[in-house]
């Protein structure tokens, strides 16, 4: 399959993260593994995919690393898909994903929350910055900048800023 890819997105790590789980049914699958579901039979069943999709996002994510194909029975041969350290570090993505949906909601409209595991309690997770503990949601508090291995185009753009565009002229 040919690249979403933009070539002068290459190198940003938000476009090549989309690139590996930005498919709809890639994170549905992702979220059914962190519930631990492992067998081609389980996701299909809870999911309601095709076979021939699944068959496809499953090799996508073993191939990019996410899942592991493991035998699990030998007569005849069947496979479980288990997650990888890459795979289960990406848990922290979709528990965000999920809370900024429920945000939208009515705490009566939600379908699925997080809870701590062993007191039941519902708990509302957020971004926060590892050294200090503060939330990343303020975009003017934290901005994104060009890293140490970055293109001059990259250089540029945080440099230079947005372009203006004809509608705020």
């Amino acid at each position: 399959m040919a690249s979403r890819i933009r070539l002068e997105d290459r190198e940003c790590p938000l476009s090549t993260t989309v690139e590996h789980v930005g498919e709809w049914w890639t994170l549905l699958i992702l979220h059914d593994a962190f519930d631990g579901y492992t067998r081609f039979d389980q996701f299909q069943e809870n999911l309601g995919i095709s076979s021939s999709m699944l068959t496809t996002r499953l090799k996508t994510l073993v191939k990019d690393g996410l899942l592991e194909r493991r035998p699990y029975q030998t007569s005849p041969v069947r496979h479980e898909y288990v997650l990888t350290e890459a795979g289960r570090s990406l848990r922290p993505v979709i528990v965000a994903l999920a809370a900024w949906g429920n945000s939208r909601l009515a705490p009566d409209e939600r379908s699925m929350i997080l809870v701590d595991a062993n007191s039941g309690e519902q708990v509302e997770p957020v971004v926060v910055d590892a050294k200090t503990g503060r939330r990343l949601d303020d975009s003017d508090a934290y901005v994104f900048t060009a890293g140490p291995a970055a293109s001059d185009a990259m250089r540029d753009r945080y440099t230079k800023g947005p372009t203006p565009s004809a509608e705020g002229a």
